[in-house]
């Protein structure tokens, strides 16, 4: 169906949205969260500033706001983090309940970062599983 004027699809829901995103990759839970960055993943907490303070951080984890991402993870960029060394990283994309996290990983993989994925359940989940929180 077009979008009434015969331009483009219909639009989609944001539920729809995040299916769609979601079929193209697997999400892990804290435990393999946790697993991966100990064997060299990055954890990347995309959370506003006030939710860092709220609830804490995860100890070794990049924080890039969710408005820099793209630009500080691209290993070709010339804002890049340190941390962004090549398209074959293993990234971790974590928000605070794993929504944001999903549609940030769909632009990574647009940008070749092929190995993203993000958190399910976000950063509420690895803490209701009793991971490592560095609080306020």
């Amino acid at each position: 169906m077009s979008a009434g004027d015969g331009s483009g699809p219909e639009p989609s829901g944001i539920d729809e949205l995040l299916d769609r995103v979601r079929e193209g990759y697997e999400r892990i839970g804290p435990g393999q969260a946790a697993a991966e960055a100990a064997e060299g993943a990055l954890l990347v907490d995309i959370r506003y500033a006030a939710l860092r303070e709220r609830d804490g951080v995860i100890p070794g984890a990049l924080v890039v706001e969710r408005n820099e991402l793209e630009w500080r993870l691209d290993p070709q960029g010339s804002h890049r983090a340190p941390e962004a060394v090549s398209h074959d990283l293993r990234i971790v994309v974590i928000c605070n309940e794993g929504y944001a996290s999903s549609l940030a990983v769909a632009s990574l993989h647009q940008l070749g970062l092929h190995r993203a994925t993000d958190l399910a359940g976000g950063f509420q989940a690895w803490r209701a599983a009793g991971l490592p929180v560095t609080t306020p």
